[in-house]
């Protein structure tokens, strides 16, 4: 055997060191079931759809919807609608100051120069004095209007307070008696329960300006209707006293029950006078 020969021949050490291309049938079967396997297993199972899974996302859906919904409604619509009620009584308390320049609207002055202007009675729906509470804000003013209406008064963005019209006018011996909501559009009354002894409470006309003195709260069943005598809760005796009465709904969010607030006139500023020390500020703004 020379030098230069292999066993095989000179060209088998060649040829074995070339890759085959070729495989068998059996081996490509193989290896396309094993490619399916591999790709059987990089794929995540996929999530089985079910009835109930399918009900509680819209459950769940639809309670953040009822959520969102009841937190505009009650407290981003409130504060909406309160500033909708605030800045009408800003315009109710210029018209007031412009009907009595003009002598429109005002009532007989008493023969008494002590004795406050008794208001004029206003009619269902009528816009014909504001409410000013500084407990309730600094700057806080709401219109009244006559009767209690829920449609053209209590829920009206514009307005929120209503006159009973069955109880006396501001500055009339007997009850002055007013509503409105703590809750939902704009919320008049929201902090009623705030109010404490001696807290003054204004109600301006196109007369001028009565002021009461808060005296206490009392919690009464929807039907005590007795509050609104001339003497809250004691129909059979003779009024003496200007009272004015707020009442609303008790507690927040529910009719279960009726909060009244209770306040006797103290003093009576006539607007020729000009407004109360303590509302000189507030009536400025809105004269501004």
């Amino acid at each position: 055997m020379t030098e230069n020969e292999t066993v095989g021949g000179p060209d088998d050490s060649t040829k074995a060191l070339e890759p085959t291309t070729e495989t068998s049938p059996l081996s490509r079967r193989a290896l396309r079931e094993a490619t399916r396997a591999e790709a059987a297993r990089s794929v995540a199972p996929r999530r089985r759809v079910s009835v109930v899974g399918v009900l509680g996302e819209l459950l769940i859906t639809a309670g953040v919807v009822v959520m969102l919904f009841l937190g505009w409604y009650v407290w981003l619509n409130d504060i909406v609608a309160g500033n909708e009620q605030q800045q009408a009584a800003v315009e109710v308390q210029q018209e007031l100051q412009d009907r009595w320049e003009r002598g429109e609207g005002v009532a007989e002055r008493p023969a008494d120069p002590g004795e406050p202007v008794v208001a004029e009675p206003a009619l269902a729906g009528e816009v014909f004095a504001t409410l000013i509470v500084p407990r309730f804000g600094d700057d806080y003013t709401r219109p009244i209007a006559g009767g209690v209406d829920l449609r053209t008064v209590l829920n009206n963005r514009q307005i929120g307070i209503g006159h009973y019209l069955e109880t006396q006018m501001p500055g009339e011996i007997g009850n002055f008696a007013v509503a409105a909501h703590r809750t939902t559009y704009g919320a008049p009354f929201a902090d009623i329960a705030e109010l404490r002894v001696g807290d003054l409470i204004y109600v301006e006309t196109a007369d001028g300006w009565y002021e009461y003195a808060f005296r206490g709260l009392e919690y009464v069943w929807p039907t005590a209707v007795q509050v609104l005598e001339p003497v809250p809760q004691a129909p059979q005796i003779d009024p003496t006293d200007r009272i004015l009465t707020m009442t609303s709904c008790n507690p927040k969010f529910s009719s279960a029950e009726r909060i009244i607030a209770y306040a006797v006139m103290e003093n009576w500023y006539p607007r020729a006078d000009g407004p109360p020390a303590a509302l000189e500020g507030i009536v400025e703004a809105s004269a501004s």
